[in-house]
This record gives C-alpha cells, structure tokens and sequence, in this order.
C-alpha cells in the first residue's frame, strides 16, 4: 500500500483544503439552481485537490513551519482548481466519457451541451476570482487555459496515428497538465509575496513535477484496473490517445511493435483492448516510461534546494519521490 501523499502530513494542510473546499461550492452559486447542480457536480464527487495542495503549499514555503493560509492563498488554489474542473467537464465531452471520480459524468446525466457551458462558467468563475487577485494572476490564469486547449489541439491532432512521436506526446502533456501545475505552484508564490528567484523555482518545480505527474497517469491507464483509477482503465488506447509506454514499444520494432502497429489506428473492441494493454505491460517499455518519469520526479526535486529546509519546501521534495510509488506498485503486479 502506497504512503499518503507527504504534503497530507502537513499541520496546516487539511484545515487549508477544507477552506478551499467550501470556497468552490461557494463559487459556483448561482441564481439557477440547475447551474449550480451541473457545476457543482464533479466538486460534491470529491477529488485529491492536488492543484490546490500545490498552491497552498508552495505559498508555505515563504517560513520556517506552515501557518494557516491567508484568503488571497485559499482564492488562488480555487481558482486553479475551477480551471482544472472546467477542463475536466470539456475533456469527458470530448472523450464521450461515462463516469468521472466513480460518479456518472457530467454529460453522460445532462448532455454534453449541458456540460459544455458549465465548464465554461467555471473557467468563468476562476477568471473571476483571479481577476481579484491583481493582473498578475488574472493574465498568468488566461494564458494558462490557452496553454490548456494548445496541449489538448496537440494531442487531438494525433489521434489514432501510429506514428505519434515522443516529441509530440511531451509537448502536449506539457500544455494540457503541467502548464496548470506549473501555475498552481506560481500562484501560490505570488499571492504569498515570495522573492521572485523563489516563485521562478517554485514554477519550475511545478512544470517538471506535472511532466512526471501524466506520464504516471499514462502509465496507469495501461497497467491499473478501473476500481483503482475511479474510471475505465485502457481508456487512452480506446480513444486512440496513444501515451508514452505505447509510442516506445511501436518504436522499438519487433514483434510486439508489429501486433500492436496491427491492432491499432481504430476503435478497439475489448478483446482488442485487453490484448494491445497485454502487449505493453509485457514489453519493457512501461520501466522504461518509469524511468522517464523518475527523472522528471528527480528535476522537480533538485529545483528547490533554496526552499529545501522549510517544512513545506521539504514536503514537495517527497512529493516528488511519492509520486512513483502507486504506478510501480501497479506495474509490479
């Protein structure tokens, strides 16, 4: 069994996420009680809040100990968190996805119309909140949900092509995750009026963090089970979103390449899906993305030796190390 998350250890942590927990319901308001049930939905559903433990989190690194966040802190993790879920609800429109953290997913109850103009409020409503925050965080916010839809035009792009680089699959996860965690770490340092040199290394710490983070959320697609990721496993691969641990096993060649090559390029039936998953978890290729990860793990983890010594600097160091430790139990087995 993986350890909890070592940012959860922190003193502060829980009471902090829990004010960020009723600031979203808060956000979404709204004088339509149908539009607050709708974009409220995927919020009442829960979630690790990872974007905000971040934000919260590398604001803490500004003292020795944590201390209680202040509200500018609380309002910048809501509103990278409100991106996060906008995205969430275009995603599952543009994957015609059935559930989302265990619960029917948003289009699948009301329609992806529906769906759709309630991730716009969302992003709306972190507009908003950031815009409250000073210019500085309102053009970091909009320019981060550009980056967001350039990562997703990317990997649309390559949908169901056999020939998807790992150029072109790291420059997409570059833009549709780590550019949001990346800026969950950012923010987080402004709104705590850090010296610049530390919000750059917080940034930075971010960004590397957010490449490890999608390159173990590809990974599990492939290897974990539907209980464990709370959504169908494989789903990549039915949608022919074609990760990391795939593209390295059509690029080594062989046998194992030439199957997969066959199978994919189309919708998968399951026969198809548990046959081309087989293929890649028996390949080599899932430790060889693991080491990808590990090293983007270890660059986030090496950004912050100004801040090391703090009890919230030291927590995103092992954050970085804990990262590892779901996707290699699940690889192992």
């Amino acid at each position: 069994m993986a350890s909890p998350n070592p940012l959860l250890l922190l003193p502060t942590l829980a009471d902090d996420l829990g004010r960020v927990e009723d600031q979203l319901r808060r956000s979404v308001q709204a004088e339509d009680p149908f539009l607050t049930e709708v974009a409220s939905h995927l919020i009442t559903a829960g979630g690790k809040r990872v974007r905000p433990a971040f934000s919260v989190t590398a604001a803490g690194t500004r003292r020795a100990t944590m201390v209680a966040s202040t509200p500018e802190v609380i309002s910048g993790a809501v509103s990278v968190e409100l991106v996060h879920l906008g995205s969430l609800y275009h995603d599952d429109v543009m994957d015609d996805a059935t559930t989302r953290r265990t619960v029917e997913s948003v289009n699948a109850r009301w329609g992806n119309l529906k769906a759709i103009l309630a991730g716009d409020y969302l992003l709306a409503r972190a507009s908003e909140i950031a815009a409250s925050l000073g210019t500085e965080v309102a053009g970091l916010l909009a320019a981060t949900i550009a980056r967001l839809c350039e990562g997703q035009v990317l990997e649309l792009q390559h949908t169901f092509d056999r020939t998807r680089t790992e150029t072109a699959y790291l420059a997409s996860i570059d833009g549709k995750t780590a550019a949001l965690l990346a800026t969950a770490c950012r923010i987080g340092g402004i709104v705590a009026d850090l010296p610049r040199p530390v919000i750059d290394q917080l940034t930075r710490f971010g960004h590397s963090y957010g490449m490890a983070f999608q390159v173990v959320d590809d990974i599990l697609d492939v290897v974990a089970t539907d209980e464990e990721l709370g959504k169908p496993s494989g789903h990549d691969l039915v949608e022919g979103v074609y990760t990391l641990p795939v593209i390295r096993v059509l690029a080594h060649g062989g046998p194992d390449a030439d199957r997969l090559g066959e199978l994919l390029g189309s919708p998968l039936d399951e026969a198809e899906l548990d046959e081309a998953r087989g293929i890649v978890r028996t390949s080599g290729q899932v430790d060889a993305a693991l080491d990808t990860a590990r090293a983007y793990a270890a660059e986030a983890a090496a950004t912050l030796a100004d801040v090391a010594d703090t009890e919230a600097g030291a927590a995103l160091v092992a954050a970085s190390d804990h990262l590892l430790e779901t996707v290699q139990a699940a690889a192992a087995r």
